[in-house]
């Protein structure tokens, strides 16, 4: 069997690093927010380092599962496997061996078997539910967002949170967020999708009146459901100003794309989605981390 000949720059395009960093960014906050006063720096980097793992086995496997749709749709038929510059069995090998890796890593160095067992539901859903479902059903995305929603709360077990409704309230952001963001991007690439056989919603909707309508629903959702860590105590009223006005903002771009269907105004979806993310968790981190850092 011949080996084929891959660079560092294919290993970080099969693997996703800025995906990776933002999984990894909501796994700490998820761990600040449930540590209170007393987090551990310790257990927080094992518990990265586990992530990070399962994260880029999730992202290799997914593609390793993806490789011949990737080939016919344009803006991916040049990553590695579709190109050929890495083989099948390389990245099958690697994105195993990396999420068995990840989840005994964090088995053994994480105090709680939580987080592990999180981490493992959180692969084995993306890579054996929500990757195979894209080419079957147009429910894909609301399929996807239960693995997407997850990392925060394996952050959140690590450093001994119980599955209550503060962790409930992370995972609901980050699952009705999912939804419109996903749907933005997968209007903007309607036709990669089609020539890949991959059923997203606006492949299915070509006029996108639903696409819209589940854009502004989703989003509408997100308001009540964004205010979330403020009913459960884990943030005070400045988090739920800025939640608010961020929510309203980003309802407004889902509105405009519901009456026009227009590419511009999905990339506008988009631009404010990443907008609102960005902005609920700085306040995650400046009305509620630091605060219960600092207090006494």
């Amino acid at each position: 069997m011949n080996v084929v000949k891959w660079t560092w720059r294919d290993f970080s395009a099969l693997v996703k690093p800025r995906i990776a960093m933002m999984v990894l960014f909501t796994v700490a906050v998820g761990y600040f927010l449930a540590a209170h006063q007393s987090p551990s720096l310790i257990v927080l980097l094992h518990t990265l380092f586990g992530t990070a793992l399962t994260a880029t086995s999730a992202n290799a496997l997914n593609q390793w599962i993806e490789r011949h749709s990737d080939g016919r749709m344009r803006r991916t038929k040049d990553r590695p496997l579709p190109s050929g510059r890495m083989s099948a069995w390389e990245v099958f090998i690697l994105g195993t061996a990396f999420g068995v890796g990840g989840v005994v890593y964090l088995a053994i160095f994480v105090p709680h078997i939580e987080a592990a067992i999180v981490a493992g539901v959180t692969l084995i859903s993306y890579v054996g539910i929500y990757t195979p479902m894209k080419s079957r059903t147009p429910f894909n995305t609301l399929i996807g967002a239960v693995p997407g929603a997850l990392p925060p709360v394996i952050g959140w077990c690590a450093a001994g949170g119980a599955l209550d409704r503060e962790a409930g309230a992370l995972f609901l952001i980050l699952f009705m967020w999912q939804v419109p963001h996903f749907l933005a991007i997968a209007w903007l690439y309607r036709a990669d999708y089609a020539a890949g056989g991959q059923k997203m919603l606006p492949v299915v909707d070509p006029a996108g009146r639903w696409t819209g309508r589940v854009m502004v629903a989703t989003c509408f959702l997100l308001l009540p459901i964004g205010m979330g860590p403020f009913l459960v105590g884990t943030v005070g009223k400045l988090f739920l100003t800025v939640g608010i006005v961020l929510g309203l903002w980003f309802l407004d771009s889902t509105i405009k794309f519901a009456k026009s269907h227009g590419d511009p105004e999905a990339r506008r979806v988009l631009r404010r989605s990443l907008v609102y993310l960005a902005g609920l968790y700085a306040m995650l981190l400046a009305d509620g981390i630091l605060p219960r850092l600092f207090a006494g």
